[in-house]
């Protein structure tokens, strides 16, 4: 199952990152769900669970803003739209597992399927990046939050 849901980060990764290269681009025949559908297809042999791959992309259309005002505070000197489209698009991915996913995926495990995803397709400095804002994603939105979900002082 791990590796399934590590190629299943794979194609939700591929997914985000044609979707908002193409919507970016105007072009607005762009759907998610026929990329999404296109991407599951041609690993349709080696994905299993497809649902979570879903989830996933949804998931993180659907919190894309509250996403962002997370991640922004955590990498201050790179305003969201300026940090590269892959990198962004794992932090994404990362902090919707963190903060939506806690109980079918362990936040350790979270962290470093995204440092991973990031060493595969980001550039050099990717993976180090990814592995700083997330860790303090987890510290700050996960450990400093009470079991109220509010953020401790």
């Amino acid at each position: 199952m791990a590796s399934n849901r590590h190629l299943g980060r794979i194609v939700a990764l591929q997914t985000l990152y044609e979707y908002e290269f193409r919507i970016q681009c105007g072009d607005e025949s762009a759907d998610i769900s026929d990329i999404l559908a296109r991407n599951i297809d041609r690993y349709e042999a080696a994905i299993e669970d497809t649902k979570f791959v879903d989830s996933l992309v949804h998931g993180v259309l659907d919190n894309r803003d509250d996403l962002d005002s997370k991640i922004q505070p955590i990498a201050p000197d790179w305003p969201i739209e300026q940090i590269a489209r892959i990198d962004r698009n794992i932090l994404r991915i990362g902090v919707y597992e963190l903060l939506f996913q806690a109980e079918i995926v362990p936040p350790k495990v979270a962290i470093n399927e995204a440092v991973e995803l990031a060493k595969a397709f980001g550039s050099d400095n990717s993976s180090k990046f990814v592995n700083g804002v997330l860790g303090t994603a987890y510290r700050t939105l996960i450990e400093g939050a009470d079991t109220d979900g509010n953020t401790t002082v």
